[in-house]
Formats: C-alpha cells, structure tokens, sequence
C-alpha cells in the first residue's frame, strides 16, 4: 500500500522560543485537523540553535502529537532555517508562519488555494492590502509601509508587504527559486519574492488580520541594517543570478510582467535621481569651467550626467530590463540630451550678452533653473519612451489564459 502524498508543511521557524512554542503549536495543529481533514498536513518545527528548552519541547510535542516534524540547525537564521525545512520536505505546498501566530489562521486556505490549484506559484499574507486588518504601533506601521515604499522604489517590486510572516510557496517554485536566494536570516522573504517576480513566477495576496506581538524580541536595528544591505545587493547588476534567473524564466515558459512601475513611484525614484544627476553636473560643470569655458563645459557636463541619468532611469524609474533595447533607448535618450542642451546653452547665450560677465557658481545657477525646466519636459519623453510595449503584454495574456485553461 502506498502512503498518500503530503499537500501541506507549515513550518515554524523557532529560536529560543520555549515559553510561546507549546500553545501555538497546539493552536495550529487543533486548527488543521478542524479545518484542513481534506488534506495531508504536517507541521515541522524547524529550531535554528536555540540555547533555551525549545528542542526538548519541540520533541515532546512530536511525540505527543502527530504529524509534527522536528529539523534542529546548528546555526541560526531564519533563513536558513526555512530553506533546511524546506528543502527536506517532500510537501506539494511549503509554508511558514510566526511562531507568535500574529496572522488570524483562516486566512490560511486562501494562502494556499492558488497553489494546490496551481494557478500561482507563491502567496503571500499583506497586512498593507485592501481588506486587511491590522494592529500594531505607529512606529511598526511607519517602518513596514517605508519599507515596501522602498522596495517599489529601488527593486522594482510589485509585491505589497514583503516581511508578513505568513507565506506559502509550490514545491516547484521553491525548487527553482531556494538555489537562487543568498541571504539566510531576516532578508529571506524578501529576496525570495524579488527573484519569484523576476523569474516569472505568479504572486497571489490575500488580505489578513494581523496583530501585533508586544513581546516580539526582533532586532528592528539589526534587521533594517541588514534589509538596506540586501536591497543595495539585489538593486547591483550580478551576471551570474541574472543569467539564472533568465534560465528559470525559459524553463517556465512565462515571461515577466511588462507593466511599468505605478507614477507615484517613478516621480519618486526620477527625482532622487535627478538630485544625484544634478550633483554630479554641478561637479563636473565647475570641473570643467575652470579651462574650458561656460558653454563647453555646459556641453560636457550635461552630456556625461544626462547619458548616466537616462540609463539609470530606464532600469530603476520605468522598470525596462531588455538589454536588446539599450542601444535604441540611448540613442533616444540623446535626443532628450540635445534639447536640454538647446535650453540650457540659450540661457547661457543671454547671460554672456550681459554687460558684466558672470561668474562660475552663477553661471551655475542660471544653468541649473535651465535644466530644472527641461526636467519637467525630460520626464514626460522618457516615460513616452520606455513605456511597456504592447506585445509583450499581449503575450503574458496570452501565456495566462493558456495555463488557466490547463494546456
């Protein structure tokens, strides 16, 4: 006789957790065998090198009750934790929650309908989705909404809340996406979402109810420290993850959603880039002024910094990744230089005709007004320009209806 496959592994991540470990696992396992008796579940208490009775407990409870799984790490990290438990888990659905049990367990099936349906591929609990509930201070609220703010600004992300402890994830996805993911502590979920929408896959939300563990002993310092570095990680080209995630986007067949980001945020990284771009021209104006002259300087500086800018912002502002389409976009984006240049150099025309002759800084905020006007008319021609294409979003349609029907 064979054994009937396991639908479902929630693991609990635990480190020195003994006070809160005995009721949240009783709570989750009375809630399954209540409410999931259609499924075979297993719960796996995944103790990443806690130094308090967490293990001891952990055993007594798989001896106790069934379906429970004990993995012991000898190091710590949630991550690695997850990516242990996971990887060792012959589950179809693979999921994790805090072992605080924050997020109200009935959003549980809806976390992992679209999965066993294989409509998408990783689902994730929002706490910043329409519909959903949440408690928890000011200060919480202000670094989780930044936070994503931040991820939708440097990544790209089109996901809404990265850090909800309450995620699901195929065997298949995880798969593909585990090898990929480098970090191994709090930055985790994050990278793992970031990769899955850049490899194709498909994210489902589903709103929760969220509340707040007063008794959290989260390093928020620690933790936004690190979530900066692994942002700057995943925003740095690096041609080996970028080549396997193309690898992965082949072997599903489904290309990346080609929507550009929403205009709040591209008039948010376009003016944090604009100031960097601004800085440097100044720089490199005043570099320049010295021996060549206001007008070659002009031309200089502005090429070399409007080049960069427009670069940088068909990556980070408009989303647009396709190597194949660089060299048109620059050649576009020299255009834009060259009526900026036209602007800027009339107004330094007019300043020359004055009867006393400016000097540099001047001359540099005359040239700067100048460009700040251009920049308003920069924004519109880029995001004309780097708009997504029509018939790579015809072809995600395409690719969507084709699954859904089950080809």
């Amino acid at each position: 006789m064979t054994s009937s496959p396991l639908h479902l592994d929630i693991v609990l991540p635990v480190f020195n957790e003994a006070e809160a470990l005995p009721a949240s696992v009783l709570e989750l396992h009375r809630f399954l065998s209540e409410t999931e008796d259609s499924l075979n579940w297993q719960i796996t208490i995944a103790d990443n090198a806690s130094t308090d009775d967490t293990a001891f407990i952990a055993g007594s409870l798989a001896a106790t009750l069934t379906n429970i799984r004990v993995v012991h790490l000898a190091e710590k990290g949630r991550g690695r934790a997850l990516k242990r438990a996971w990887t060792t888990s012959s589950a179809q659905v693979l999921a994790y929650m805090d072992i605080d049990l924050s997020t109200d367990l009935r959003a549980l099936s809806p976390l992992i309908a679209p999965l066993l349906t294989g409509h998408s591929d990783v689902a994730i609990g929002s706490r910043l989705k329409r519909g959903s509930r949440v408690v928890r201070s000011t200060t919480r609220e202000t670094l989780s909404r930044g936070y994503n703010l931040l991820l939708h600004t440097v990544l790209g992300a089109a996901f809404s809340d990265a850090q909800c402890g309450f995620k699901a994830v195929s065997a298949s996805a995880a798969h593909r996406l585990l090898p990929l993911v480098a970090d191994e502590q709090w930055f985790f979920d994050t990278e793992l979402l970031v990769l899955a929408e850049r490899c194709g896959l498909r994210i489902a939300e589903v709103a929760v109810d969220w509340y707040d563990d007063p008794k959290s002993t989260v390093d928020v310092a620690g933790t936004v420290k690190d979530d900066l570095k692994g942002i700057a990680r995943m925003g740095w080209p690096n041609p080996t993850r970028d080549e396997a995630v193309a690898q992965v986007r082949t072997e599903i067949g489904r290309l990346p959603l080609q929507a550009a980001p929403p205009l709040t945020a591209q008039l948010v990284r376009f003016g944090l880039i604009g100031v960097a771009s601004t800085i440097a021209y100044s720089l490199l104006f005043l570099t320049f002024h010295s021996f060549l002259g206001a007008q070659w300087a002009n031309f200089l500086a502005l090429a070399i910094s409007a080049v960069a800018n427009t670069m940088v912002n068909r990556r980070l502002t408009f989303g647009v990744k396709d190597p194949a389409t660089a060299g048109v976009h620059l050649v576009q984006g020299l255009l834009v230089f060259a009526a900026t240049w036209a602007l800027s150099s009339g107004a330094l025309s007019m300043l020359t005709r004055t009867s006393e002759p400016a000097g540099p800084w001047e001359t540099l905020l005359l040239l700067t007004g100048a460009n700040a006007v251009a920049t308003v008319l920069r924004f519109l021609v880029l995001r004309l320009i780097f708009r997504p294409k029509a018939e790579a979003v015809r072809v995600e349609s395409r690719i969507t209806r084709r699954e859904l029907m089950g080809a």
